[in-house]
């Protein structure tokens, strides 16, 4: 009972625009146009009366393979739809692509009427620094696969930063800033999230274009926000932070305004960002300028607020008086602006920055707010919660978050016990105020969708799901067969009650291959907050090893399955997975060869040599798969060029440095982005661990003891020159995929199994 009367409260926050007497079916229906064209004029949609999101799915009477569905909101309906395709039609749509269109037809019988319900009011998705590690530099076709794969899964409240800075900049004209004080300040295409948080200012590589400003505005005004409303989703916008460019101290030399602290060793004229009180008068005016604007370019579509002050930058004083006026004049300036306006915070900060954020700091930042104008995301709930730390954030609204992926590394794993009992566990704590469910994945790259998926299908169930049985019927959509072979059953047994059953919450990520890592010693002892980056929390000789066979296996008997595009992602996956844990165990051997007294500068050269030999091989690999590849991350980013020469070179040394140093030369945060795809793995990692060995060759040829400083800067060079190389300019630098798929995983099997 308390927890329905948490969501009757939470659904008065609803935009009164979403009621159900105001419902438009359009975009569902377009929708079906462009999924499943076939069986358009096959589907109904009808409101219902009800509270929160429920939809009830049945055959529609008198027609003859027609399907129904009632709901009481438009993403419920959505839901509907998506339900009704993958429990009873077993098609799905995935980051790869939509299956959708393969419904059968006639479209099967639904019999008994299908019943569901959200246990929670929200699903949210995104993290802001997604909109640098995966969205940074797409066009509406991917938005439009992803916008639709939110709906269908029932997400309704999605984060939208894209085009912020066209209106940051008006905001910033009208309190005097001229053109060259704004643009120094701004960062460039692949960093603004970290602008945006207040972590660096400034660029690299080049100013920030306006052609990219107005093109990013265009897109969010003309295409990603209606979409998210005519699929019924509820947009979190963004609003003025107070973070501005340090001219802003000469202007308004009266004015509340400091400095942040230093972020990620980056020198001073690229971070300690400038920032404004938000008990200064300048902030409210600000606040209400930069919401006013939006609202008139986007129209009065949501009230939520997305507004993180002290994301990794500790605030200018701990004390508590300081901290909850912060707190009443930040909400104080997003209700001028919107009487209704909710503020959206992303709580990272009391996890990563918890030396300062002690409990009496949070109570008093969060303490000023009421509750009623705050929804908090638990960003990293899956391994490190805050709520129950912070007695559920001292009563503010709050979304119980899956992290999992960093910098958008690729590595296999996950921890479908905690992310379908953690969520409903909080929900039911006594005293509890947790409102919602969603994704905040630093990054969305190839593999591990099933820990994604459990997650947005708990918000559907009352009860935890169960592992087993929802691993088996997950591979039977997403691979559309049923019944699956007994290998491929066997095979996600494996993978569902070890690489997917990891427990640990200190390894509680994406398992980061020390191939994308500058090369040194201990990178298999890297930390970071804790969290041991380069572990493997499984053994690979009885996961994914026999786990591979096993899909292999099942190809064989069904050879449909190699038409398949997930099963052949999976597949090149689940190979891209046994390399790079191979490179980590050869790494080691290295290692430990150099460190001996006993071993000669020829033993360090065969094994290195094998080092070098897994990098080619996984680069053959992901060459046969479209996913996987560095050349599209280079071609999304010079799309926007418009044929300017400058300009596309501009673009693609973004694309490359956030990738590779992170910054115009290496630092903390040097490869935290590094991606295992096919050109990049080929070129810079093989180039750089390549030097390693040799130097490791040298230095045990003449005795002298390891250099870390030589190496770091050999490798520092290494990635400046390949951050300004252009694609294409190597004859083996192709724009597509090359090789194939099934001979290089066997050659996996072969070599490395």
């Amino acid at each position: 009972m308390a927890r329905l009367t948490r969501i009757a409260v939470l659904l008065a926050m609803l935009p009164t625009a979403l009621s159900a007497n105001n419902l438009s079916f359009s975009g569902l229906h377009s929708l079906l146009q462009r999924r499943i064209p076939q069986h358009v004029n096959n589907f109904q949609f009808r409101i219902m009366n009800g509270a929160g999101d429920s939809f009830a799915i049945s055959d529609s009477p008198g027609s003859a393979g027609g399907i129904t569905i009632d709901c009481t909101t438009l993403s419920a309906c959505a839901r509907g739809l998506y339900t009704y395709c993958t429990d009873i039609g077993n098609v799905d749509i995935w980051w790869t692509g939509s299956r959708l269109h393969e419904l059968a037809a006639p479209l099967p019988k639904v019999n008994q009427i299908i019943h569901g319900s959200s246990i929670v009011p929200w699903r949210y998705h995104f993290n802001t620094v997604t909109f640098g590690y995966t969205t940074a530099f797409w066009n509406f076709d991917k938005w439009e696969l992803l916008l639709d794969w939110l709906a269908l899964r029932g997400v309704n409240l999605p984060l939208a930063w894209t085009g912020y800075e066209s209106i940051l900049i008006d905001v910033f004209h009208e309190v005097g800033l001229t053109d060259a004080e704004i643009f120094d300040f701004l960062s460039g295409p692949a960093f603004l999230p970290w602008n945006r948080f207040g972590n660096i200012q400034s660029s690299w590589g080049g100013q920030l274009p306006m052609q990219w400003v107005t093109d990013q505005y265009e897109l969010q005004k003309d295409h990603i926000l209606p979409r998210m409303l005519e699929l019924g989703m509820t947009p979190i916008l963004p609003s003025f932070t107070g973070f501005v460019p340090r001219a802003m101290q000469t202007h308004y030399p009266n004015a509340s305004i400091v400095n942040g602290s230093q972020w990620s060793g980056f020198p001073t004229y690229l971070t300690n960002d400038t920032f404004i009180d938000p008990f200064d008068p300048l902030f409210a005016q600000m606040q209400k300028s930069f919401i006013s604007k939006q609202q008139a370019a986007y129209g009065n579509i949501t009230h939520f607020y997305t507004l993180d002050q002290y994301n990794e930058n500790d605030p200018f004083s701990g004390n508590l008086t300081y901290l909850s006026s912060v707190g009443a004049s930040t909400i104080a300036s997003l209700r001028v602006a919107d009487p209704e306006a909710i503020w959206v915070l992303q709580s990272w900060l009391f996890y990563e920055g918890e030396d300062f954020w002690t409990l009496d700091r949070i109570e008093a930042y969060l303490g000023s707010v009421p509750n009623d104008s705050m929804l908090i995301l638990d960003l990293y709930a899956e391994a490190e919660p805050q709520w129950n730390r912070t007695n559920s954030f001292f009563g503010k609204p709050w979304v119980w978050c899956q992290l999992h992926d960093y910098g958008g590394n690729l590595g296999m794993e996950g921890n479908l016990y905690e992310i379908t009992r953690g969520p409903v566990a909080a929900l039911n704590a006594e005293g509890g105020s947790m409102t919602g469910m969603g994704l905040t994945m630093e990054g969305q790259e190839p593999g591990n969708e099933i820990v994604y998926d459990a997650l947005l299908d708990q918000a559907w169930s009352e009860w935890p799901l169960d592992i087993l049985g929802y691993v088996k019927s997950w591979a039977a959509r997403r691979y559309a067969m049923k019944p699956l072979p007994p290998a491929l059953v066997q095979a996600w047994e494996i993978l569902g009650s070890t690489v997917y059953n990891n427990t640990d919450p200190t390894t509680q990520a994406t398992v980061r291959g020390i191939v994308e890592v500058s090369p040194s010693m201990g990178l298999d002892t890297v930390e970071f907050g804790g969290r041991r980056l380069t572990f493997v929390p499984y053994d690979t000789n009885t996961t994914i090893v026999p786990a591979l066979q096993l899909l292999v296996n099942a190809s064989k008997v069904a050879p449909s399955l190699r038409q398949n595009p997930e099963f052949v992602l999976d597949v090149t996956e689940v190979s891209r997975q046994i390399l790079a844990n191979r490179f980590l165990d050869l790494y080691k051997d290295v290692i430990a060869v150099w460190n001996s007294t006993t071993t000669s500068p020829s033993d360090v050269s065969h094994i290195g040599s094998q080092l070098v030999d897994v990098i080619r091989d996984l680069d053959t690999l992901l060459y046969t798969n479209e996913n996987y590849l560095f050349s599209t991350w280079i071609a999304d980013a010079k799309q926007w060029s418009g044929g300017n020469a400058s300009y596309e070179a501009y673009l693609e040394y973004q694309a490359r440095n956030q990738i590779t140093l992170w910054g115009p030369t290496g630092g903390l945060i040097n490869d935290y982005a590094g991606k295992q795809w096919a050109g990049i793995v080929g070129e810079y990692y093989a180039e750089r661990w390549s030097k390693f060995v040799s130097m490791l060759v040298e230095q045990k040829t003449s005795g002298a003891p390891y250099d870390a400083t030589a190496v770091a800067a050999v490798m520092e060079s290494i990635g400046e020159q390949y951050d300004l190389r252009t694609w294409g300019e190597e004859s083996e630098e192709v724009w597509g995929t090359k090789g194939d798929t099934w001979e290089a995983v066997e050659a996996v099997l072969k070599k490395w199994a």
